[in-house]
């Protein structure tokens, strides 16, 4: 039995299957997940945050931000400390060796980027952006 799927259908299909494609290349090819990345591109971008801010610019759910944040500290990358006047908030920021290590992964991020977009034309770029953003606005 044949599905006919109207061509809305198709895109949705289309790209679901390539955000389920992209994040397991975009790590092999960048050695850390996009959300580890995030969280070290936003930390390099200031000096320090506290975890729920943090959390809320990445859009991610707070067990998951303590969990990457757990493992980026155990890697060295970041470094985590209680605020001494309330001790329910923890403020993040990256380390040396987390700074060093996000210049390496940005120049992979870029790798894949251009590999991606290979052989297409800026006008095609612009074109593909501005529909996803109005797919986005559409629904979220």
């Amino acid at each position: 039995m044949t599905c006919i799927h109207s061509k809305e259908e198709q895109i949705i299909n289309l790209l679901n299957a390539l955000g389920n494609k992209i994040s397991p290349k975009f790590e092999r090819c960048t050695g850390i997940s996009s959300s580890r990345f995030e969280i070290l591109h936003q930390l390099d971008r200031i000096p320090e945050i506290n975890q729920s801010m943090l959390q809320k610019a990445i859009n991610i759910d707070s067990a998951a931000i303590t969990r990457h944040l757990k493992q980026l500290e155990a890697d060295g990358l970041v470094s985590r400390r209680k605020n001494p006047e309330d001790n329910r908030v923890t403020f993040v920021q990256l380390t040396d060796e987390g700074r060093k290590h996000i210049e390496g992964y940005k120049v992979e991020k870029l790798s894949f980027i251009h590999q991606i977009f290979k052989d297409f034309s800026e006008d095609e770029i612009d074109s593909l952006a501005s529909l996803l953003e109005r797919m986005q606005n559409n629904y979220f």
